[in-house]
Order: structure tokens, then C-alpha cells, then sequence
């Protein structure tokens, strides 16, 4: 699979950006040399990510990340791994096996990021660096990747203003948040009021437990309940599998043909891009986060420096000067799905256009 060619350029750091220079509060922010002993290809990586609702988790970022510290051990290095199903007691269990087993590095997508900070002492104590991935883990964690999450949200509200064009001011939406424990829901939130904030009116706002498309179902369904069925002209959801809830919601209630945003490039979020059904999605790199993620677990568990990987500087709450690497995105529409999950390799034509929706891809030009 190819890396994700995105022209996009970064401009609202996720997180708060530092400066090279920038005091390090915790060993977050130290040299990985300076504390991990030299060692050859023949490293244990532990990988921890958070759900398999997703479809993400298990079709794009464990097998990357498998492939890639492969390729940088001279295939000796090893992937040991653990999904948590949302459950954050559970990853925390994990973590503790992870520590028992000796392994050299974790990557880990945290279920809850101020829950895991223990986990990630102790894994600290232990001598294991730690990579958060794609959320910013709190306590002592060595490096981080993700993607420009206020960009998200940014380019989710933008791409709702857009859809509803000069009826805007005079529109009124529903939003649907993601989980209140999950760091980036807060990002994607921020950056979407940045836009929508005065150019249109928030009829409703949920944050949606667990992301889960079910609770995003049973949010719209009291959304509509509240505003009455003919007072939505559109839905700002912050990630695709709750765009599909939302949709269902909405359709059982007769709402049809309103803009509907989403995030993640689904395959099933495509193929209602597609129809029309949901508006747009946010294409992310995942072969580049995962790529990123492998590089550095590699180079800590090696003992090595990340000036060569790290590009930025992150501050959590708890750890200052953190080594990271934050990723573009786009906007996915009608309009751009070849050059984007086609090109890079996601998905085949034949994968989105299947009997169903075959009709709505020869409309739209997708052969």
C-alpha cells in the first residue's frame, strides 16, 4: 500500500505545539539514548489499540505497523498485540501483561488518556518507552503521532458551510460529537466551532459514548424529537460510523437529503459519499501515522535518537517537549475519491462499487 499523497498543509496544531527549546518537565521530553541501552534488531513491541468497531484499527494500522518494524529489524523484531475493545480497565490490564513480558517499547491508543497515565508510569518504571498513538496519552510517554485534529474539525465544519451554501446563517444542525475520554474528540470539537460558531444555528449538541453509532442513533432520534423532523438542514458528525447512525436515525424520521460530515474514510462512509447519503469524510494518511508510530517505537526501543523522525514538539497535561510527528489531512467528497482512497490503495473501485451502488458510481463518474 502506498503512503497517502495529501497536498493538504497543516495549519492549526492539534495539540499545543512547543518550541524546540522549550523546557521538559518530565522524561517525556528527554534523549531516548541518554536512558535505554543500545540494541540490535531482535526487539519486542508491544501494541496496544483501543477498539475493533473501527474499521481502521484492524484493516490499516496493525498490519502496517507489523509490516514496518519488519522492515526496519531485518525481520527479528516482533509485534506482540492487544485490543482493548473500548474498555479502558482492560487496556490498563494490558499494559500491566505488556510490563510482565518484558517487552521494549509500546505503542499504545489509548481508550482513555487521563485513565492510562498510570499504565503508562508503570510501563516508565519499568524502562519501557512508550509511543501514544493518534491520541496524546497523559504520564511520562517518549513520543507521539497523530493527526492535525483541530484541522479535522476545521475542515468538517467548513465542508458543512459549504453544502449549505447561502442558506447557512438560516440553517440549523446537529452536532455529534465523539467520546468525552477521548482527547482528539475535544480537538475535532474545537476546530469544528472555530467555522460553524455565528454562521450557523446549533440546534443540538451530543458527545457520543464510546463513538459508538448506536448511542449516535439514539442522540439523533432525541435530536429530532426535540426540533421537530423539518428543523434540520444538517449534521456535523465527527467520524463516519456515527455519521451512519445518524443517517438511520434520520431516515426513519423521512429526513432525506441533508449534508452529513464524517471522518476516517470507512468504506461504508465511501460508499454513502457515494449515493449521497453522507456528504463528505476526512481521508487521513494511515499508512503514514502507522509507518510513523513503527519508526519511532523502533528507534526507542533501539535506544536511539528521534531528531531524524520527530519533526515538532507536543505538551500534554502531564508531559512537556514530547518528540512528535502530526500528519495532514483532506476533505473527501464526491469529487476527489480517486485521488484519494483509490490512489492510494485503500480501496479498489470494485470494492466501493459493488451491485448496490453501482448505479450511483457510474453517476458520479467512478469506473
Amino acid at each position: 500500500m502506498r503512503r497517502a499523497a495529501v497536498a493538504v498543509a497543516t495549519t492549526a496544531m492539534a495539540v499545543s505545539l512547543a518550541a524546540c527549546g522549550s523546557a521538559k518537565e518530565s522524561d517525556g521530553g528527554s534523549d531516548s539514548s541518554d536512558s535505554a541501552a543500545k540494541k540490535g534488531d531482535d526487539i519486542k513491541v508491544g501494541l496496544l489499540l483501543p477498539e475493533n468497531q473501527t474499521a481502521r484499527y484492524e484493516k490499516f494500522d496493525k498490519p502496517m505497523i507489523e509490516k514496518k518494524v519488519k522492515e526496519l529489524t531485518n525481520n527479528k523484531g516482533e509485534v506482540v498485540y492487544a485490543n482493548a475493545k473500548q474498555d479502558a480497565s482492560l487496556q490498563n490490564q494490558q499494559v500491566d501483561t505488556m510490563v510482565t513480558n518484558k517487552v521494549d517499547v509500546l505503542i499504545i491508543d489509548a481508550v482513555d488518556y487521563k485513565a492510562i497515565a498510570g499504565s503508562v508510569k508503570k510501563a516508565h518504571d519499568a524502562g519501557i518507552k512508550v509511543v501514544a498513538f493518534d491520541r496524546l496519552a497523559e504520564g511520562p510517554i517518549d513520543a507521539y503521532t497523530s493527526f492535525d485534529n483541530v484541522t479535522v474539525g476545521k475542515t468538517q465544519g467548513e465542508a458543512l458551510l459549504k453544502a449549505l451554501g447561502d442558506k447557512a446563517k438560516d440553517s440549523q444542525i446537529v452536532m455529534m460529537n465523539g467520546s468525552s475520554t477521548d482527547p482528539n474528540a475535544a480537538q475535532f470539537k474545537e476546530g469544528a466551532h472555530s467555522v460553524l460558531d455565528g454562521k450557523v444555528k446549533i440546534g443540538r449538541e451530543y458527545d457520543t459514548k464510546e463513538w459508538k453509532p448506536e448511542n449516535a442513533n439514539a442522540n439523533m432520534q432525541a435530536a429530532i424529537s426535540a426540533l421537530g423532523k423539518d428543523n434540520i438542514d444538517g449534521v456535523y458528525s465527527a467520524n463516519d460510523g456515527m455519521a451512519g447512525g445518524s443517517i438511520t436515525a434520520l431516515k426513519r424520521a423521512g429526513i432525506k437529503n441533508i449534508p452529513v460530515t464524517g471522518q476516517d474514510a470507512e468504506l461504508a462512509g465511501v460508499q454513502r459519499i457515494v449515493t449521497g447519503e453522507q456528504y463528505m469524510s476526512v481521508f487521513k494518511s494511515y499508512p503514514k501515522e502507522a509507518e510513523t508510530a513503527a519508526e519511532m517505537a523502533v528507534a526507542l526501543a533501539k535506544g536511539e535518537s528521534l531528531d531524524s523522525i520527530a519533526n515538532d514538539k507536543v505538551d500534554s497535561a502531564t508531559t512537556k517537549g514530547v518528540p512528535a510527528v502530526i500528519v495532514p489531512v483532506v476533505s473527501l467528497t464526491q469529487e476527489n475519491i480517486k485521488e484519494t482512497v483509490i490512489k492510494d490503495g485503500f480501496y479498489t473501485i470494485d470494492e466501493i462499487c459493488t451491485d448496490k451502488y453501482k448505479a450511483a458510481c457510474d453517476k458520479i463518474g467512478l469506473k
